[in-house]
C-alpha cells in the first residue's frame, strides 16, 4: 500500500535522534522505496539565502527547513498550486493541491503561489524499509491536513497532528519528552 501524500509521526520507539517529534511528508513511496521532507525542524537561515529567485514565494516563518538527514545540500519546494496555469510548469502535483515546485525555474510575476515552503535535505528509505519501521512501531501513517506543510507553527505540529487522531495515537500528543522526568 503507498502512502504518497501522507504523513509519517514519530512514535516515541523512532529510536534515530534525526526523526524524533517528526512529521514527515511523504512525495514518494512505491516499490522503489519512500522519499519525503521533514515539516517541523525549521532553522534560523532565511530562505532568500538558499534560493533567492524564489524568497519572495516564501510563506512564514521565511526560513529553511531540515527535510532530513539525506543531501542536506539539496532543497526541495513544497507548495499549493498557483493561481496562473502558466505556474503549472513549475509544479508537481503529490496530493490534491499540493507539490513539489521546481527551484530551477524562476516564478513569475501574477503566478499567485500561495506560499512555498523550501526543505533543505530529505528523508529516504530503501524499498521495503518504511514497512519494516511502520510495522516495527517506529511511525503512524496518518491523513495530512491542508495546513500541515505551511504551518504557522511548525514547532507544534507533530502534537497537533497527533490531536487530531482517535484511540491511541492521540494519546501521544501529550506525551513528555522525558517520560522519567514525568
Amino acid at each position: 500500500m503507498s502512502h504518497l501524500g501522507r504523513l509519517l509521526v514519530a512514535t516515541p520507539l523512532i529510536g534515530d535522534p534525526n526523526f524524533e517529534r517528526t512529521v514527515v511528508l511523504l512525495l514518494t513511496h512505491d516499490d522503489d522505496g519512500a522519499f519525503g521532507v521533514v515539516l517541523n525542524r525549521p532553522t534560523d537561515v532565511p530562505a532568500g539565502e538558499v534560493v533567492a529567485a524564489w524568497a519572495g514565494e516564501v510563506a512564514a516563518p521565511g526560513v529553511l527547513f531540515v527535510g532530513g538527514p539525506v543531501g542536506p545540500q539539496g532543497v526541495v519546494g513544497l507548495a499549493h498550486r498557483a493561481a496562473s496555469p502558466d505556474a503549472e510548469r513549475r509544479f508537481s502535483p503529490i496530493v490534491g493541491d499540493l507539490g513539489t515546485v521546481d527551484l530551477h525555474q524562476d516564478p513569475e510575476p501574477g503566478d499567485g503561489w500561495g506560499g512555498v515552503r523550501l526543505f533543505g535535505g530529505s528523508a529516504g528509505w530503501a524499498p521495503g524499509q518504511l514497512e519494516d519501521e511502520i510495522l516495527e512501531g517506529a511511525w503512524w501513517t496518518v491523513d495530512a491536513a491542508a495546513d500541515d506543510v505551511l504551518t504557522h507553527d511548525p514547532d507544534g505540529l507533530w502534537a497537533r497532528v497527533l490531536r487530531r487522531q482517535r484511540g491511541a495515537a492521540g494519546w501521544f500528543a501529550n506525551h513528555p519528552l522525558d517520560p522519567s522526568a514525568n
